[in-house]
């Protein structure tokens, strides 16, 4: 399989349309994060990890209903899948945030705009072949 195989039209759609989803979601998340962490003084992992699952239920519907335009697979089972791919990405976003904000010393907000966009291309992949595939 070649990148021309895999790179459609349809892709970069999806792609562009996962993107500004995502951009929303990310918009809810760090709102709802910044609410917990600094208003409510929660602790920075359960802060980012409220943030998270917030954007995640609107990500899942504006992904469903919009990117990917699925109508085919069973509510429970598609969102047992997303949840499945979304815990995984917060395993590793809470990882990169302890990295860079415990070992590294980088500002809370800068690791988790960082973990963010590194986990953005694992997400679509995920979500385009397994959730919503």
């Amino acid at each position: 399989m070649t990148y021309s195989n895999f790179i459609t039209q349809e892709i970069i759609d999806k792609f562009i349309r996962f993107f500004i989803v995502g951009g929303i979601s990310f918009g809810i998340d760090m709102g709802t994060t910044y609410m917990c962490k600094e208003k409510f003084k929660f602790n920075k992992y359960i802060a980012n990890t409220t943030g998270f699952l917030v954007g995640a239920i609107f990500n899942f519907s504006a992904n469903k209903i919009w990117t990917y335009q699925n109508t085919e697979m069973e509510l429970a089972v598609q969102l047992g899948k997303f949840l499945t791919v979304a815990l995984t990405a917060l395993l590793v976003n809470n990882i990169i945030i302890y990295i860079m904000t415990d070992k590294l010393k980088f500002n809370f907000y800068v690791a988790k705009i960082t973990a963010v966009t590194l986990l953005m291309f694992f997400n679509f992949i995920m979500n385009l072949k397994f959730t919503f595939g």
